[in-house]
């Protein structure tokens, strides 16, 4: 009998340049691929996250028979399906003479921990591939951060800038600079002539995954319809063109703004495909880049753009394993307070959360300023738990794993690293979210008023954070200046905070 390697593809592994997927035997080996129960429950996925990504799945099976793998595909609704990869695999073990397990890094630590549990139980060598969806392997970053006090993002970027000579004139940086934020910050102007968004077809394979997802699911958040996302390669590559042609010239300027009943703005909406595999990060770098070379689109959005995806992206990543799994246990700040129920209905007065909570619910999407500056911003001010706000962002978004996730919001929206990955905490009052957004207009609340009940929560609780965490903030040099104009203020002045938030977070509870 000849021996065989079995490889198997996760449900964020969908590419064929898969680094497992490179080493089979199209004649001998065979491809596993499971519509797992251990994935698709972790947490409550969003109902329009799991379409995709079944979709995703099923069609990526498809091409995997269409290139000629031998694959077994298990369907989550099959009658034969045993609960897990691990019974599948033993399943497949007692068939054929299979010699090893072969399988892409997994992704997030709990899938880690799976395949560990495979390697104990099995009695066959499970081979792990490094993870060619990223352009740093864990081992080069963990050599990079090696004998570094501080991991900044900044250093490693231009580090990678330099390793795959993106937007480089020899040794300097194309255009003098290596960073152009400070030119990534307008906000949004009357007039903006926002393209429509990327609305692929619903086909007969993606038809029988809603039925499934509204028969088995539909306790969980979020709506399924309108669905319109990329489930194929060919199609998360016309996401890729069409954001390319339409979007990114004005990418840069406008990245941060908000305007209400505009979702997508000017974004790529490609982590959706990046963080699956049906995109792979290079080619989104040099396909923004040779649009700049042809002067398509202005430096600032172009080098926003690859810093997103080159620095930020394989940065998070990096720390996620650096640090796990202690990571998951920070909570340098102590907060302890419950998620509120509006992060699941929109139920609120405040209209920037309900529009962002709003849009979460259609859309399993919200921009990173969105994330950022509204929802986390209140998490972080009010004292969320950093166990349930984490769970709600790994639950709401489809481009939501844990890898990218946990860093994103333990580190820079929560600080409860204690500033391991930002440099300070990402608190501001209504102030930020009426200059980069309308959403001002329609509240109830004002951003011109900082104390009592017509007043905008974020403006006092703001100040309510710093006060409550003095003893861990004052000596954070990037936060000495607030507590300096805080200790100015008259004790009237303070007191009314004080109040004011604490009517606020007892109404909120």
């Amino acid at each position: 009998m000849v021996k065989k390697t079995l490889c198997v593809v996760l449900w964020d592994q969908l590419s064929l340049n898969n680094s497992a997927l490179q080493t089979v035997n199209k004649d001998t080996d065979l491809v596993l691929m499971c519509e797992s129960l251990e994935e698709l429950s972790y947490v409550k996925h969003h109902q329009k996250k799991l379409v995709f990504l079944l979709s995703a799945m099923r069609h990526f099976g498809e091409s995997l028979i269409d290139s000629g793998y031998s694959l077994h595909y298990i369907k989550l609704d099959d009658q034969d399906h045993l609960g897990s990869y691990l019974k599948h695999i033993q399943k497949l073990l007692q068939v054929h003479d299979i010699q090893a397990v072969r399988i892409m890094q997994p992704s997030d630590y709990v899938q880690q921990q799976m395949v560990e549990v495979w390697e104990k139980v099995l009695g066959v060598p499970i081979e792990q591939i490094d993870d060619n969806r990223f352009l740093c392997s864990r081992d080069e970053f963990t050599q990079w951060a090696k004998g570094r006090k501080q991991l900044r993002m900044e250093y490693f970027y231009r580090e990678m800038r330099k390793q795959y000579g993106i937007l480089m004139n020899g040794e300097d940086p194309v255009g003098g600079k290596w960073n152009y934020d400070a030119e990534n910050r307008k906000p949004p102007k009357e007039g903006l002539n926002i393209p429509k968004p990327y609305h692929g077809n619903i086909d007969a394979i993606t038809k029988e995954v809603i039925q499934l997802v509204e028969h088995r699911f539909s306790d969980h958040f979020g709506d399924i319809q309108p669905f319109y996302f990329a489930v194929t390669r060919k199609q998360a590559l016309a996401v890729l063109t069409k954001f390319i042609q339409e979007r990114l010239m004005s990418f840069g300027d406008f990245q941060d703004a908000m305007v209400e009943g505009e979702p997508w703005m000017y974004h790529a909406h490609i982590s959706f495909y990046l963080n699956c595999g049906l995109l792979n990060p290079l080619e989104c770098i040099e396909a923004a880049e040779e649009a700049y070379q042809h002067h398509h689109a202005p430096l600032n959005a172009v080098e926003g753009f690859v810093r997103q995806i080159l620095g930020w992206r394989e940065y998070v990543r990096g720390i996620y394993w650096l640090k796990m799994p202690g990571y998951k246990q920070e909570n340098f700040l102590q907060a302890k307070r419950p998620l509120p129920s509006f992060y699941w209905t929109a139920d609120t007065k405040m209209n920037c959360l309900k529009q962002c909570v709003t849009e979460t619910k259609q859309h399993a999407y919200a921009h990173h300023i969105q994330r950022l500056m509204v929802l986390g911003n209140f998490a972080l001010i009010a004292g969320l738990s950093p166990d349930e706000v984490n769970e709600w962002y790994h639950i709401v978004y489809a481009d939501a794993y844990e890898w990218v996730e946990l860093p994103n919001v333990s580190g820079m929206i929560l600080f409860a690293d204690g500033g391991y990955l930002a440099s300070k905490p990402y608190a501001a009052g209504g102030s930020y979210i009426n200059k980069m957004s309308n959403y001002c207009k329609g509240c109830q609340y004002s951003p011109a008023k900082k104390n009592g009940e017509e007043a905008c929560p974020f403006n006092y609780l703001y100040w309510d954070f710093l006060a409550r965490n003095r003893d861990k903030l004052s000596s954070n040099h990037r936060v000495g200046m607030m507590y300096r104009t805080y200790d100015r203020m008259a004790d009237e002045k303070k007191a009314m905070i004080q109040e004011d938030s604490q009517r606020f977070l007892e109404e909120l509870a």
